[in-house]
């Protein structure tokens, strides 16, 4: 079957390195247990749509080729803070690490598709192409050891741009993921003439290994053949759509929330993920007496004693889960939904913490996507905290943030804050057909939802 959009035109590819490194780059980077645990998921896929500014369309090829010149310098200087995502995985005796030494650097590519920026925006649901702006779709993390760990993907549109992130999940979550960005960004906006040299940033990378008490800066995995650990799932047919939350629909939930259990102390999130949990589960018409679970993953460098910064380079995000069985999620009430919520993130303490860590160091696996797959569950990624919006490229602010093919399967949500700012959110939800079908037929997630401002403009 052909596709029904043109077909994407590869203009360029080529391999950026920082132009001076750090003598540290020459010692290995090791993964620590929460980045070893992904080595079985898809890479981290975000992206920015920017809509080209009028002098783009005055001056022929002119603004293109600054641009992309500028972003690969500017690249060129992040990654000599970031070193780790310019180099390859390696395995030795010793553990897994990353190797800065013998690798060509990471990936730049520059596409051409003639499509608008309305071609993406517009659509009721987020169309198939969005995948084709990222590269290394369908790459696990593990397959960073003969793969770029960081792929940008430049999407020249008729009238915009798309800026495609492919980042290894091993290297770093969501909250290294948009330091990254942001650095980058903040980088190509210094008065400097090509972006090049040593820039002090406001956000250096932590990239000093944390380990819990006792163990590292190695750790051996138990497995003699990448079969045993690693997988490749790929993700049946879906649907994907943006759903735009605004600040007052956010903060009536959460008042409504509490209302009904007596409390000040339920979140606005945690409000917003039990209308989602609750509207997904009677979207897939869930016999009542199954279980059910909504899970997110939480950042947990605060939550350590002594607290690790955010800067800090790695994964340090937990899984935090709340169960309930299908009827009893939907017959008593939101707040009921949002208090199991806020229950489970409550006891994710430093204790828990550390203590889920050594397990895992005693009896080392990897996270499966196919069991994150389960038609009962719920599962929400990224966060409406990052900041995406104020990333820019000298095209002004950025008027969508989309996702790639990676770690995306029925019943995955992916957070984002609204355009508007303001405690607004989007959220990008992942659905079977008829099951998102369902959904856009429920009363009470649908009025709970706003128009995107941004595109009324």
């Amino acid at each position: 079957m052909k596709p029904n959009h043109p077909p994407l035109q590869q203009i360029s590819n080529c391999f950026i390195t920082p132009e001076n490194l750090p003598p540290q780059s020459k010692q290995p980077f090791y993964l620590g247990p929460s980045d070893l645990t992904v080595l079985s998921v898809h890479y981290n896929q975000k992206g920015l749509l920017f809509h080209k500014p009028p002098q783009a369309f005055n001056n022929g090829d002119h603004f293109m080729v600054s641009l992309l010149h500028r972003l690969k310098t500017s690249l060129s200087t992040t990654l000599f803070h970031f070193y780790p995502l310019s180099g390859r995985l390696a395995t030795t005796t010793n553990g897994v690490y990353v190797d800065c030494v013998n690798s060509p650097g990471a990936k730049f590519i520059h596409v051409v598709l003639d499509i608008t920026v309305s071609d993406i925006l517009s659509p009721l649901h987020v169309p198939s192409l969005v995948q084709s702006f990222f590269d290394l779709n369908k790459a696990v993390n593990y397959d960073g050891h003969t793969m770029p760990l960081l792929s940008i993907q430049v999407t020249e549109l008729l009238d915009g741009v798309f800026i495609a992130c492919s980042f290894n999940h091993c290297i770093g979550d969501g909250t290294s993921f948009w330091n990254f960005f942001n650095m980058w960004s903040e980088i190509f906006q210094a008065p400097v003439s090509d972006g090049r040299g040593i820039i002090s940033i406001s956000r250096p990378p932590i990239l000093e290994r944390w380990f819990p008490d006792g163990y590292g800066p190695t750790i051996n995995l138990p497995f003699t053949d990448p079969d045993q650990f690693i997988s490749r799932f790929e993700a049946p047919e879906l649907r994907k759509r943006i759903f735009h939350f605004s600040a007052e629909s956010v903060a009536d939930l959460k008042a409504k929330a509490n209302v009904e259990c007596d409390t000040k102390q339920i979140s606005s999130f945690q409000s917003l993920s039990a209308l989602v949990w609750r509207a997904i589960t009677r979207a897939r018409c869930i016999p009542q007496d199954q279980s059910t679970s909504f899970s997110v993953s939480a950042n947990y460098r605060g939550r350590l004693k002594p607290a690790l910064p955010d800067d800090y380079l790695g994964n340090m995000i937990t899984s935090v889960k709340a169960d309930a069985k299908a009827g009893e999620l939907v017959e008593r009430g939101l707040g009921w939904g949002a208090w199991k919520l806020h229950e489970s993130v409550m006891n994710k303490t430093n204790e828990k913490i550390r203590e889920s860590l050594e397990e895992w160091i005693q009896c080392p696996h990897t996270y499966q996507l196919s069991s994150a797959s389960n038609p009962y569950n719920v599962k929400m990624g990224s966060s409406p905290r990052f900041n995406m919006y104020e990333t820019e490229f000298g095209m002004g602010k950025a008027v969508g943030v989309r996702s790639g093919y990676g770690n995306t399967f029925d019943g995955k949500v992916i957070s984002y804050p609204g355009y508007e700012g303001g405690g607004s959110v989007d959220l990008e939800i992942c659905l079977l057909p008829q099951n998102m079908a369902n959904l856009e037929s429920d009363m009470e997630f649908m009025n709970a939802i706003s128009p995107p401002r941004h595109l009324d403009c």
